[in-house]
């Protein structure tokens, strides 16, 4: 059976028990503050498990793309290692919400596995939660009575917390769970120890294949534990895991979930994988096959690789699978990029999101190993300069901040510095740099620190968000909870009617105030959390359940909606002048600017920004009135010629915005008109990744103050020039400019020849050869020059020049060519530019070095005296 008919038939089966089989949710997260990813199937039902929301149907099922390599879920440092760790994977699901419990999912699982999945009965253990004094938990005999219906009860064991009771994080939904586990051993090894004894002991046949949770609990931010509204069903099945068992695999890497890509790292490296746990190779395999999958669905959902947040993660699972490549299969040019073709075969019919954004998955990945290569490249260069520095001191043990600024600052990896140095007989200060890594990570960890505490509710009451059509309001507090970090004290609030918008769509959160006639407070931000529109307050009122009224930042909004408005429109004039390829991949939009990422492999041209700038204000000029359709069927608004961004979670139900032609969904808010927008101006156009395009924006207010601080620029100009021909004026000193140049450098040729003679005369015998160590003020233009002349005329010779020209040390080697064999000029200078606090480097004959201390010339003058 293959792995695509094996994930058929579990939506199949979960069809006919009248679940309805939802596409998967995107596998970066854009509208949690609490999780970067999905790291489990349930995430994406999170709302409708705390009550925020009402689920589309009250059984579902799917197959979810999940990634655990951050935070309390992570499993990035066992992948490879081991045949069953993945950092992307997915998870088949059925779901109940409020409908059944524990007696149909048992029973479910149980006719799939050994009915349409034919499991062996014999093969399976389960094991049901044992209770929990300390949090007043029974052991859950209800599961256990079940299970006794189709297990026989020596095969049910009981678990603890940890294995036996799920919870999303350290606060959200949770609940008792139910694991079954497969035993794929031969029956040789299962006559010698029995199953029993080896589940969940880390077994890499003995495996947990499909958890069952009772969702029935929330766990409060103070750790205790309170009933949720309604008892749910989640139930997640490793995919990888359950083809290893039904291919009859001892590893998920010989499943046909990896095997293709296997196959081509094999054509691409010349490598022969053969499945060794302990072999370096193997593990190379298996990491680069694996975290190529992770990486492709997290661009193809719109998340780039780059320095900050989740998409920093990408960019480490990335790179942790180009060094692998790099130092186990020996590829040192880009090749991951070259398995994003295998994997849109193998999973593009489910996941089609693959097949749409493949070329660009293709060239981000490619571009990333280009640029990571170059920094391998480049530490490796610091690296030999590192061991040679060490070597000379007479140590064996490289200086510990050095080898963690190449990791932390630089980006090399810190096992290919270990593996270079054991080479060379050193080691690296592991206790010291486990240290540095560790006060890095606390010191990132202060610095996002932050303590929440449980909601305070004052009334149950379902918030009303009016801020698509006032920005002042009457209002009070539903609740509000305490939250703490590093800038203070502050308070979380939700409103019963709220005029502030939360971040979202690109768009920053609204400020303003909160007052009555006894108190105000400065509303610091807008976020939305689990259904919920919380404002972050600097204080807590006297009277937490007084009237207020709540009034955003007119300004601010009035500025940030016009630029939210003019993405719109920049959208669509960059399909019209680039082509329909170009789709947004992400967006800024504050009061003061506008950010715009858009799918493109080109530079844009002057006259193609120029031509979009027009077709934008000719919109603005056009005062087109907004239409809006505030609750629309999203295949309504999909048929009227709505855009939908890719990797956006959208409902049934859907904002849409239309100025004119421009149709996007969309939840943030925007001008009544096209004409309150006022005047449109691109600031910059730049690379923001590979196939990715970056315009910044201003229009309104800041484009018209733009042209003003233009028009005082020009002024002064023409003021300084003493001529309002500004244009006339500049060329005219350009050309007087590169006329002066012109003599300059004529002076310093005739200063250069006068040099040369004294220079031939300077050189020093020694033995048969000849030296020529010399200080200047000369310009490294016309000490090259000199240099290479001298080379050529003076046979047998080493010529070294010292220049501090402009305040700068410049250390300058030549070496003739009757001599190249002898002497290296890169060695010499690297060791003479250590003097100036440099490095440096070249070709045999000629090599050269700057640095940051000038004083350092005469040591490094001293020294060259002596080669």
């Amino acid at each position: 059976m293959t792995s695509q008919e094996i994930r058929q038939q579990f939506l199949d089966f979960f069809q006919s028990k009248q679940h309805l089989i939802v596409p998967s949710a995107p596998i970066v997260l854009k509208d949690d503050p609490t999780l970067m990813f999905s790291n489990s199937g349930m995430t994406q039902f999170k709302d409708y498990f705390l009550g925020y929301k009402e689920p589309k149907a009250s059984r579902i099922a799917d197959t979810q793309k999940c990634l655990r390599v951050s935070g309390k879920h992570n499993d990035l440092d066992d992948v490879g290692r081991d045949t069953y760790h993945h950092t992307m994977f997915e998870m088949l699901g059925n779901w109940s919400f409020g409908d059944y419990f524990k007696k149909e999912a048992i029973s479910w699982a149980w006719e799939l596995l050994t009915e349409v999945y034919g499991i062996p009965k014999e093969n399976l253990y389960v094991t049901i939660f044992e209770g929990d004094e300390k949090e007043n938990l029974d052991r859950d005999t209800e599961a256990y009575d079940l299970w006794k219906q189709f297990i026989s009860e020596d095969r049910i064991i009981n678990g603890n917390k940890k294995d036996n009771f799920w919870e999303m994080g350290a606060s959200g939904p949770c609940g008792p769970c139910s694991e079954i586990h497969v035993d794929l051993r031969s029956a040789e090894e299962k006559a010698k120890i029995s199953g029993l004894e080896l589940v969940n002991n880390d077994h890499p046949q003995v495996v947990e294949i499909w958890n069952l949770v009772f969702m029935q609990f929330n766990r409060k931010a103070d750790g205790s534990l309170e009933n949720l509204p309604a008892k749910h069903i989640d139930t997640g099945m490793g995919f990888e895991r359950l083809c290893m068992a039904l291919q009859n695999k001892e590893s998920n890497y010989d499943t046909d979930v990896f095997t293709p890509l296997i196959a081509k790292v094999e054509e691409l490296s010349g490598k022969k994988y053969t499945g060794i746990l302990t072999d370096e190779k193997d593990i190379a395999i298996r990491v680069v096959v694996d975290h190529i999958r992770a990486v492709s669905f997290a661009i193809a959902d719109g998340q780039l690789p780059s320095n900050g947040g989740a998409g920093y993660v990408i960019r480490r699972i990335l790179r942790r699978g180009i060094s692998y490549a790099y130092r186990f299969l020996d590829r040192k040019e880009p090749f991951l990029y070259q398995l994003v073709a295998v994997l849109q075969e193998q999973m593009g019919k489910f996941f089609p999101e693959l097949e749409k954004q493949g070329t660009l998955v293709t060239e981000v990945i490619k571009s990333e190993e280009e640029s990571f290569l170059r920094t391998i490249e480049t530490g490796l260069i610091r690296v030999d300069k590192l061991i040679q520095q060490t070597i000379s001191e007479g140590k064996k043990v490289l200086p510990t901040e050095e080898v963690f600024e190449l990791y932390d600052t630089y980006g090399f990896p810190d096992d290919l510095t270990r593996i270079i140095a054991e080479e060379k007989g050193l080691t690296i200060d592991e206790a010291g740099f486990e240290q540095a890594l560790n006060e890095q990570k606390k010191r990132s960890k202060a610095d996002s620190a932050q303590k929440v505490y449980d909601w305070v509710t004052l009334e149950e009451k379902p918030e009303n968000f009016v801020g698509y059509d006032k920005i002042e309001s009457e209002t009070y507090i539903t609740r509000y909870r305490k939250v703490e970090n590093k800038d203070g004290e502050f308070y979380q609030i939700v409103l019963s009617e709220s005029p502030f918008y939360p971040e979202g769509g690109g768009q920053i959160g609204d400020k303003g105030l909160l007052e009555n006639a006894t108190e105000s407070f400065e509303v610091l931000e807008t976020k939305k959390e689990n259904g919920l529109i919380i404002s972050l307050i600097n204080g807590l009122p006297k009277d937490a359940g007084a009237v207020f009224y709540a009034k955003v930042n007119a300004t601010d909004r009035k500025n940030s909606q016009a630029n939210h408005s003019v993405t719109h429109l920049l959208h669509e004039a960059l399909r019209e002048v680039l082509g329909t390829h170009v789709e947004q991949k992400g967006s800024f939009v504050g009061p003061d600017y506008l950010r715009f990422d858009f799918s493109h492999f080109n530079k844009m041209t002057e006259e193609e920004l120029a031509l979009v700038e027009e077709k934008v204000n000719a919109k603005i000029k056009e005062s087109i009135a907004l239409q809006e359709f505030r609750n629309i069927p999203i295949q309504e608004a999909i048929d009227k010629g709505a855009m939908a961004l890719f990797g956006e979670k959208y409902g049934d139900s859907v904002r849409m915005i239309q100025f004119g032609s421009s149709k996007e969904l969309c939840g943030g808010t925007h001008v009544k008109n096209t004409s309150e927008i006022g005047h449109f101006k691109i600031v910059s156009e730049s690379s923001a990744a590979a196939g990715i395009r970056r315009i910044e924006a201003i229009s309104g207010d800041k484009s018209a103050e733009y042209f003003k601080n233009l028009e005082k620029q020009i002024t002064e100009l023409s003021q300084l020039l003493k001529s309002k021909d500004v244009v006339r004026s500049i060329e005219k000193l350009i050309e007087e400019n590169a006329s002066l140049k012109s003599e300059v450098e004529g002076f310093k040729k005739e200063k250069a020849k006068g040099e040369i003679g004294d220079w031939k005369n300077a050189y020093e015998h020694k033995g048969d050869k000849q030296l020529l160590v010399k200080k200047t003020s000369l310009d490294a233009g016309s000490v090259k020059d000199i240099v290479f002349q001298l080379k050529k005329e003076i046979p047998t010779s080493v010529t070294i020049i010292l220049s501090d020209y402009d305040g700068k040390p410049m250390i300058t080697v030549g070496i003739s060519d009757d001599l190249a064999a002898s002497y290296q000029a890169g060695t010499i200078v690297k060791d003479l530019a250590k003097e100036i606090q440099g490095g440096g480097g070249g070709n045999p004959g000629f090599a050269t070095a700057g640095g940051k201390n000038l004083d350092g010339l005469e040591n490094a003058y001293q020294k060259a005296l002596n080669i």
